[in-house]
Protein backbone atom coordinates (compact mmCIF):
# COMPACT_ATOMS: atom_id res chain seq x y z
CA UNK A 1 0.00 0.00 0.00
CA UNK A 2 2.88 2.17 1.14
CA UNK A 3 4.50 1.85 -2.42
CA UNK A 4 1.69 2.38 -4.34
CA UNK A 5 1.05 5.84 -2.25
CA UNK A 6 4.59 6.44 -2.88
CA UNK A 7 4.39 5.93 -6.94
CA UNK A 8 0.91 7.67 -6.96
CA UNK A 9 2.57 11.00 -5.39
CA UNK A 10 5.95 10.46 -8.08
CA UNK A 11 3.38 10.54 -11.23
CA UNK A 12 1.37 13.69 -9.59
CA UNK A 13 4.35 15.50 -8.94
CA UNK A 14 5.60 15.11 -12.52
CA UNK A 15 2.51 15.70 -13.53
CA UNK A 16 2.59 19.26 -11.76
CA UNK A 17 6.07 20.03 -12.80
CA UNK A 18 5.00 19.21 -17.12
CA UNK A 19 1.57 21.28 -16.53
CA UNK A 20 3.94 24.63 -15.63
CA UNK A 21 5.65 25.19 -19.01
CA UNK A 22 2.63 24.10 -20.79
CA UNK A 23 0.13 26.30 -19.21
CA UNK A 24 2.84 29.07 -20.15
CA UNK A 25 3.09 27.96 -23.82
CA UNK A 26 -0.80 28.04 -24.30
CA UNK A 27 -1.32 30.98 -22.68
CA UNK A 28 -3.14 33.15 -23.41
CA UNK A 29 -6.23 31.16 -25.30
CA UNK A 30 -8.98 33.96 -24.91
CA UNK A 31 -8.88 37.81 -25.60
CA UNK A 32 -6.55 39.45 -23.28
CA UNK A 33 -8.17 42.60 -20.96
CA UNK A 34 -5.80 45.97 -21.34
CA UNK A 35 -7.26 48.69 -19.36
CA UNK A 36 -5.63 52.15 -20.24
CA UNK A 37 -6.50 54.40 -16.95
CA UNK A 38 -7.11 57.81 -18.91
CA UNK A 39 -9.68 58.91 -21.38
CA UNK A 40 -9.65 57.60 -25.41
CA UNK A 41 -7.22 59.96 -27.77
CA UNK A 42 -4.70 60.73 -25.47
CA UNK A 43 -0.61 60.10 -25.99
CA UNK A 44 -0.92 57.03 -23.44
CA UNK A 45 -4.09 55.14 -25.54
CA UNK A 46 -2.53 56.19 -28.67
CA UNK A 47 0.24 54.30 -28.21
CA UNK A 48 -1.39 51.19 -26.13
CA UNK A 49 -3.53 50.83 -28.72
CA UNK A 50 -1.04 50.47 -31.49
CA UNK A 51 1.20 47.75 -28.86
CA UNK A 52 -2.04 46.23 -28.12
CA UNK A 53 -2.90 45.38 -32.17
CA UNK A 54 1.21 44.00 -32.62
CA UNK A 55 1.28 42.23 -29.70
CA UNK A 56 -2.38 40.73 -30.01
CA UNK A 57 -1.28 39.36 -33.55
CA UNK A 58 2.16 37.59 -32.01
CA UNK A 59 0.07 36.37 -29.24
CA UNK A 60 -2.76 34.99 -31.70
CA UNK A 61 -5.21 36.52 -29.79
CA UNK A 62 -6.88 39.40 -29.33
CA UNK A 63 -6.10 42.57 -27.14
CA UNK A 64 -9.04 44.87 -26.37
CA UNK A 65 -8.16 48.23 -24.66
CA UNK A 66 -10.82 49.94 -21.91
CA UNK A 67 -10.42 53.31 -21.22
CA UNK A 68 -11.03 54.55 -17.34
CA UNK A 69 -9.88 57.32 -16.51
CA UNK A 70 -10.42 59.47 -13.82
CA UNK A 71 -7.92 60.71 -10.80
CA UNK A 72 -4.93 61.12 -12.88
CA UNK A 73 -5.30 57.18 -14.10
CA UNK A 74 -6.26 55.87 -10.19
CA UNK A 75 -9.59 54.62 -10.96
CA UNK A 76 -8.30 52.56 -14.25
CA UNK A 77 -5.50 51.30 -11.53
CA UNK A 78 -7.33 49.94 -9.06
CA UNK A 79 -9.38 48.16 -11.81
CA UNK A 80 -6.37 45.90 -12.25
CA UNK A 81 -5.49 45.70 -8.95
CA UNK A 82 -8.66 43.97 -7.72
CA UNK A 83 -8.46 41.98 -11.09
CA UNK A 84 -7.67 38.48 -10.68
CA UNK A 85 -4.17 37.64 -11.57
CA UNK A 86 -4.08 35.34 -14.70
CA UNK A 87 -2.93 37.65 -17.02
CA UNK A 88 -6.02 38.32 -18.81
CA UNK A 89 -6.60 41.67 -17.17
CA UNK A 90 -3.60 43.85 -17.36
CA UNK A 91 -2.67 47.74 -17.58
CA UNK A 92 -1.02 49.87 -20.06
CA UNK A 93 -0.15 53.40 -18.55
CA UNK A 94 2.04 56.05 -17.90
CA UNK A 95 4.05 56.22 -14.89
CA UNK A 96 2.56 59.07 -12.72
CA UNK A 97 -0.11 56.91 -11.49
CA UNK A 98 2.26 54.49 -10.39
CA UNK A 99 4.92 56.91 -8.95
CA UNK A 100 3.55 60.62 -8.16
CA UNK A 101 0.19 59.30 -7.31
CA UNK A 102 0.83 58.81 -3.92
CA UNK A 103 2.23 61.79 -3.10
CA UNK A 104 -1.13 63.89 -4.11
CA UNK A 105 -3.93 61.73 -3.04
CA UNK A 106 -4.59 61.18 0.79
CA UNK A 107 -6.70 57.90 0.30
CA UNK A 108 -4.78 55.55 -2.62
CA UNK A 109 -7.20 52.53 -3.45
CA UNK A 110 -3.82 50.81 -4.73
CA UNK A 111 -0.08 50.38 -3.42
CA UNK A 112 1.99 50.77 -6.53
CA UNK A 113 4.43 48.95 -5.75
CA UNK A 114 2.40 46.14 -3.78
CA UNK A 115 -0.76 45.50 -5.93
CA UNK A 116 1.13 45.62 -9.60
CA UNK A 117 3.92 43.82 -11.17
CA UNK A 118 5.75 46.05 -13.83
CA UNK A 119 5.89 44.22 -17.24
CA UNK A 120 7.75 46.38 -19.46
CA UNK A 121 8.17 49.91 -21.23
CA UNK A 122 7.81 50.88 -24.48
CA UNK A 123 7.88 54.55 -24.89
CA UNK A 124 9.11 57.62 -23.48
CA UNK A 125 6.88 61.03 -24.70
CA UNK A 126 9.31 63.37 -25.23
CA UNK A 127 8.18 66.61 -23.19
CA UNK A 128 9.18 70.28 -24.75
CA UNK A 129 8.76 73.88 -23.05
CA UNK A 130 7.48 76.10 -25.13
CA UNK A 131 6.56 80.57 -24.56
CA UNK A 132 3.87 82.56 -26.43
CA UNK A 133 5.73 84.79 -29.09
CA UNK A 134 4.81 87.95 -27.20
CA UNK A 135 7.24 87.04 -24.53
CA UNK A 136 10.51 88.31 -25.77
CA UNK A 137 13.25 84.82 -25.16
CA UNK A 138 14.78 82.46 -27.09
CA UNK A 139 16.13 80.01 -25.19
CA UNK A 140 16.25 78.31 -21.61
CA UNK A 141 19.03 80.74 -20.33
CA UNK A 142 16.81 83.85 -21.36
CA UNK A 143 13.99 82.48 -19.58
CA UNK A 144 15.85 81.73 -16.65
CA UNK A 145 17.30 85.32 -16.98
CA UNK A 146 13.96 86.94 -17.31
CA UNK A 147 12.14 84.93 -14.41
CA UNK A 148 14.67 85.89 -12.23
CA UNK A 149 14.52 89.58 -12.88
CA UNK A 150 10.64 89.41 -12.84
CA UNK A 151 10.01 86.67 -9.28
CA UNK A 152 6.58 85.49 -9.40
CA UNK A 153 5.41 87.65 -12.25
CA UNK A 154 5.38 85.07 -15.32
CA UNK A 155 3.16 82.22 -15.10
CA UNK A 156 2.40 79.14 -17.07
CA UNK A 157 -0.42 76.39 -17.81
CA UNK A 158 -0.67 73.18 -16.83
CA UNK A 159 -3.40 70.60 -17.31
CA UNK A 160 -3.97 70.23 -13.89
CA UNK A 161 -2.53 69.30 -10.73
CA UNK A 162 -0.20 66.34 -10.67
CA UNK A 163 0.04 66.68 -14.03
CA UNK A 164 3.01 65.59 -16.15
CA UNK A 165 2.75 69.24 -17.28
CA UNK A 166 2.72 70.67 -13.96
CA UNK A 167 5.63 68.53 -12.12
CA UNK A 168 7.86 68.98 -15.52
CA UNK A 169 7.66 72.89 -14.62
CA UNK A 170 8.24 72.37 -10.90
CA UNK A 171 11.56 70.25 -11.60
CA UNK A 172 12.48 73.05 -13.55
CA UNK A 173 12.09 75.97 -11.41
CA UNK A 174 13.18 74.26 -8.46
CA UNK A 175 16.49 73.01 -10.65
CA UNK A 176 17.03 76.73 -12.11
CA UNK A 177 15.69 78.73 -9.09
CA UNK A 178 13.10 80.54 -10.38
CA UNK A 179 9.79 81.29 -9.39
CA UNK A 180 6.96 81.29 -11.87
CA UNK A 181 3.16 81.19 -11.08
CA UNK A 182 1.40 78.14 -11.77
CA UNK A 183 -2.04 78.39 -13.47
CA UNK A 184 -3.84 74.92 -13.25
CA UNK A 185 -6.63 73.79 -16.15
CA UNK A 186 -9.13 71.35 -16.57
CA UNK A 187 -7.11 68.79 -19.22
CA UNK A 188 -4.49 69.65 -21.87
CA UNK A 189 -7.44 71.11 -24.41
CA UNK A 190 -7.97 74.32 -21.81
CA UNK A 191 -4.15 74.52 -20.98
CA UNK A 192 -3.15 74.31 -24.68
CA UNK A 193 -5.70 77.09 -25.75
CA UNK A 194 -4.59 79.40 -22.63
CA UNK A 195 -1.08 79.42 -24.05
CA UNK A 196 -1.85 79.86 -27.66
CA UNK A 197 -4.10 82.72 -26.57
CA UNK A 198 -1.49 84.46 -24.46
CA UNK A 199 -3.21 83.86 -21.00
CA UNK A 200 -0.15 82.45 -19.84
CA UNK A 201 3.51 82.78 -20.77
CA UNK A 202 4.61 79.30 -21.13
CA UNK A 203 4.03 75.40 -20.48
CA UNK A 204 5.80 72.11 -20.78
CA UNK A 205 3.91 69.48 -23.20
CA UNK A 206 4.71 66.48 -25.40
CA UNK A 207 6.72 67.69 -28.31
CA UNK A 208 3.90 65.35 -30.12
CA UNK A 209 1.16 68.30 -28.94
CA UNK A 210 3.29 71.34 -29.28
CA UNK A 211 5.14 71.04 -32.68
CA UNK A 212 2.39 71.83 -34.99
CA UNK A 213 2.08 75.31 -33.37
CA UNK A 214 5.55 75.74 -32.89
CA UNK A 215 6.33 75.10 -36.63
CA UNK A 216 3.13 77.58 -37.54
CA UNK A 217 4.50 80.29 -35.54
CA UNK A 218 1.72 80.19 -33.00
CA UNK A 219 4.59 78.92 -30.37
CA UNK A 220 8.23 79.13 -29.26
CA UNK A 221 9.76 76.12 -28.85
CA UNK A 222 12.68 76.81 -25.86
CA UNK A 223 14.07 73.13 -25.51
CA UNK A 224 13.25 69.53 -25.27
CA UNK A 225 13.01 67.80 -22.11
CA UNK A 226 14.98 64.23 -23.57
CA UNK A 227 18.81 63.86 -21.95
CA UNK A 228 19.82 64.55 -25.71
CA UNK A 229 18.60 66.03 -29.00
CA UNK A 230 15.81 64.21 -30.69
CA UNK A 231 17.33 62.79 -33.59
CA UNK A 232 13.27 64.29 -34.76
CA UNK A 233 14.23 67.74 -34.13
CA UNK A 234 17.67 67.80 -33.53
CA UNK A 235 17.90 72.15 -34.04
CA UNK A 236 15.92 71.91 -30.59
CA UNK A 237 18.38 72.16 -27.54
CA UNK A 238 17.82 70.20 -24.59
CA UNK A 239 16.84 72.12 -21.12
CA UNK A 240 19.85 69.87 -20.20
CA UNK A 241 21.90 71.95 -22.07
CA UNK A 242 21.68 75.19 -19.60
CA UNK A 243 19.94 72.89 -16.91
CA UNK A 244 22.67 70.30 -16.37
CA UNK A 245 21.11 66.70 -15.28
CA UNK A 246 17.30 67.97 -16.21
CA UNK A 247 14.97 65.47 -18.04
CA UNK A 248 11.05 64.90 -17.49
CA UNK A 249 9.63 62.84 -20.12
CA UNK A 250 6.31 60.63 -19.44
CA UNK A 251 6.99 56.99 -19.89
CA UNK A 252 4.44 54.12 -20.94
CA UNK A 253 4.30 50.62 -19.93
CA UNK A 254 2.31 47.89 -19.02
CA UNK A 255 1.64 46.32 -15.42
CA UNK A 256 -0.12 43.13 -14.17
CA UNK A 257 -1.78 42.70 -11.10
CA UNK A 258 0.68 41.09 -8.28
CA UNK A 259 0.39 37.13 -8.40
CA UNK A 260 0.43 37.10 -11.86
CA UNK A 261 2.62 33.64 -12.97
CA UNK A 262 6.30 34.70 -13.65
CA UNK A 263 6.02 32.58 -16.90
CA UNK A 264 2.93 34.74 -18.26
CA UNK A 265 5.01 38.05 -17.41
CA UNK A 266 8.10 36.72 -19.14
CA UNK A 267 6.01 36.18 -22.10
CA UNK A 268 4.04 39.61 -22.36
CA UNK A 269 7.62 41.20 -21.60
CA UNK A 270 9.18 39.43 -24.42
CA UNK A 271 6.50 39.94 -26.66
CA UNK A 272 6.46 43.59 -26.30
CA UNK A 273 10.16 43.94 -26.53
CA UNK A 274 10.00 41.93 -30.05
CA UNK A 275 7.01 44.34 -30.76
CA UNK A 276 9.12 47.11 -30.73
CA UNK A 277 12.66 45.81 -32.32
CA UNK A 278 10.37 46.01 -35.50
CA UNK A 279 11.73 48.68 -37.43
CA UNK A 280 8.60 49.13 -39.07
CA UNK A 281 6.89 49.71 -35.75
CA UNK A 282 9.62 51.92 -34.16
CA UNK A 283 9.24 54.10 -37.38
CA UNK A 284 5.61 54.81 -36.96
CA UNK A 285 6.24 56.06 -33.02
CA UNK A 286 9.45 57.84 -34.45
CA UNK A 287 6.85 59.60 -37.17
CA UNK A 288 4.74 60.97 -34.20
CA UNK A 289 7.44 62.45 -32.39
CA UNK A 290 7.85 59.75 -29.48
CA UNK A 291 11.16 57.54 -28.08
CA UNK A 292 10.81 54.21 -28.21
CA UNK A 293 12.34 53.10 -24.72
CA UNK A 294 12.56 49.48 -24.03
CA UNK A 295 12.69 47.85 -20.38
CA UNK A 296 12.29 44.69 -18.84
CA UNK A 297 10.31 43.37 -15.64
CA UNK A 298 13.55 43.94 -13.62
CA UNK A 299 14.84 47.17 -14.79
CA UNK A 300 11.18 48.89 -14.76
CA UNK A 301 10.77 47.89 -11.24
CA UNK A 302 13.86 49.79 -10.46
CA UNK A 303 12.84 52.94 -12.47
CA UNK A 304 9.70 53.13 -11.02
CA UNK A 305 11.20 52.66 -7.49
CA UNK A 306 13.86 55.64 -8.24
CA UNK A 307 11.29 57.57 -9.74
CA UNK A 308 8.73 57.61 -6.62
CA UNK A 309 11.53 58.55 -4.46
CA UNK A 310 12.34 61.92 -6.91
CA UNK A 311 8.62 62.49 -7.21
CA UNK A 312 8.56 62.69 -3.62
CA UNK A 313 10.97 65.42 -3.00
CA UNK A 314 9.54 67.98 -6.07
CA UNK A 315 6.44 67.54 -4.84
CA UNK A 316 6.87 68.33 -0.89
CA UNK A 317 9.46 71.41 -2.24
CA UNK A 318 6.50 72.59 -4.42
CA UNK A 319 3.87 72.50 -1.58
CA UNK A 320 1.70 70.40 -3.09
CA UNK A 321 -1.02 69.12 -0.48
CA UNK A 322 -2.41 65.64 -1.11
CA UNK A 323 -5.98 65.89 -1.92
Amino acid sequence: MKKRVKTLAGVLGLLAIASTPAFAQTYPTKPIRMIVPFPAGGGTDFVGRLVAKYMGDKLGQTIVIENRGGANGGIGLQEVARATPDGYTIAFTSDSPLTTNQWLYKNMAYNAERDFIPVVTVIRLPGMLAVHPSVPVKSIAELIALAKSKPGQLNYASAGIGNFSHLAMELFTQAAGVKIQHVPYKGTGPASLALLGGEVQMGFNNVQTLMQNVQSGKLVALAVAEPKRMAQHPELPTVADTVPGFEMAPYVGIVAPAGTPKDIIDKLSKTAIDVMKDPAVAKQFYDQDLTVSVLGPAEYAALLKEDAKKWEKVTKAAGIQPE
